[in-house]
């Protein structure tokens, strides 16, 4: 393949979009599924972590607890707050991702995300319409290339 010397080689984001499928949208609510319950280990390792630290701290410490100690396990649960309240963002979210699948249509057409793609433009071709290309998947094979490729 050769290029004129007005060519470019361009960079371009692509859209992919899926058509929803039984297969598809069981496999996105496994993998959905199971980064929720991934998020529900995270949760407990995290108390669990969080409870062994403070109870460290209050073995070390003297009876009653001076108040350096007790601003030191108040950090700690603070911090354990803080990682707890993280995890549970990323599992509301997963959890309305995971309503919002159970929701589509077979045969709908979603937006799964952009893929990155090389391509030549020239002299008096419209950069427009080479940028807006996508492409529709079936259960992972390429059914239609949508725009100029």
């Amino acid at each position: 393949m050769e290029y004129s010397q007005t060519q470019l080689l361009l960079k371009r984001a692509i859209n992919v979009k899926v058509v929803v499928t039984a297969r598809w949208k069981e496999e996105a609510q496994q993998q959905l599924q199971n980064q929720i319950n991934n998020l529900d280990s995270q949760l407990q390792q995290v108390e669990m972590q969080g409870q062994r630290m403070i109870s460290e701290v209050q073995k070390q410490s003297v009876q009653p607890p001076a108040l350096q100690v007790q601003q030191q396990i108040d950090n700690i649960q603070l911090q354990i707050n803080q990682k707890k309240s993280e995890l549970l963002d990323q599992k509301n979210q997963a959890l309305q991702q995971l309503q919002q699948v159970q929701t589509l249509e077979l045969e709908q057409q979603v937006n799964q995300g952009q893929i990155e793609s090389v391509f030549t433009a020239d002299i008096g071709e419209n950069l427009i319409k080479k940028m807006q290309v996508e492409i529709l998947l079936r259960d992972g094979v390429i059914e239609e290339v949508r725009g100029e490729v």
